[in-house]
């Protein structure tokens, strides 16, 4: 080949790549709607231990709870169906995800969304999209009603445990800063709330720290909450920051729910207090 026809080849190739990275900055979120409406189902990641929230029923496995009936909501959005013929046809696949693996599943395209008590923060911002809060809750602490501890002081020296990924170690050490507790307790992390629950029935932890909500479907006649709530939590629905199409549909079909009252009628339907 000439030289000229080298260079000719060049820039055409050179001109081929930025049009395709360009294509994939600005356009790469709508191709990605797009493939969810043509495969025709959608993607979701759920917990499947949390009761009220999403909790996969063993006798059917089916999940059942409030974010399984947002996840629909917004799928029905996404293929233009109403939410129940999107759960009735059944639409959204569900994949069983924790603190620690739901936000990986996002970034590699595993699942199209997630909505999963995923707190939104800051940090979390940077890396994916966040749909408004569709809920607000508070870090709690759930300890067995033998064990003594009355107060976040009787922690000191005690194990507490929390979900791996999550923010409740971080927001003990804020609250404990902001109000000049003295209490230096350690922290074990586990995969599940299941194991969590389990480990504090078994006194292999003192306290089990997690947002109230969650621990509210682990209370039993057995253990009892601290009086105190901490580090207010927003739970937002998350997906790929580059998918802006998706994320843009999600915030609008989240922030319509808030608006016309229908995020807090599936809250009410799955028992869950409204504050």
């Amino acid at each position: 080949m000439k030289t000229r026809n080298w260079k000719r080849f060049f820039v055409a190739a050179a001109v081929t790549a930025l049009a395709a990275m360009s294509l994939s900055a600005c356009g790469g979120s709508s191709s990605g709607l797009d493939a969810i409406k043509e495969r025709g189902v959608v993607k979701v990641g759920v917990k499947a231990d949390v009761p009220k929230f999403s909790l996969q029923n063993t006798a059917t496995g089916e999940y059942e709870g409030f974010e399984d009936d947002l996840a629909y909501a917004i799928a029905g959005k996404i293929l233009g169906i109403s939410a129940e013929e999107a759960k009735a046809q059944k639409k959204v696949e569900f994949q069983a995800v924790n603190a620690k693996t739901r936000g990986p599943l996002v970034e590699n395209g595993e699942v199209d969304y997630v909505i999963a008590t995923f707190t939104i923060t800051p940090e979390r911002k940077e890396t994916y999209n966040f749909s408004p809060a569709y809920y607000t809750d508070a870090v709690g602490i759930l300890v067995n009603n033998d064990s003594g501890i009355e107060t976040i002081e009787d922690l000191d020296g005690k194990i507490i445990g929390v979900a791996q990924s999550s923010t409740s170690k971080q927001e003990f050490e804020n609250y404990k800063a902001e109000n000049g507790i003295q209490a230096e307790p350690t922290f074990q992390e586990f995969a599940t709330y299941p194991e969590l629950a389990q480990a504090l029935a078994a006194k292999q932890i003192d306290a089990f720290s997690v947002d109230r909500a969650i621990l509210e479907g682990y209370k039993n006649d057995s253990n009892k909450f601290l009086d105190v709530r901490y580090g207010e939590q927003e739970y937002g629905v998350c997906s790929n920051k580059e998918n802006t199409e998706l994320s843009e549909l999600i915030n609008t079909t989240v922030q319509e729910m808030l608006d016309d009252g229908s995020m807090t009628a599936l809250m009410e339907q799955n028992g869950l207090t409204v504050e």
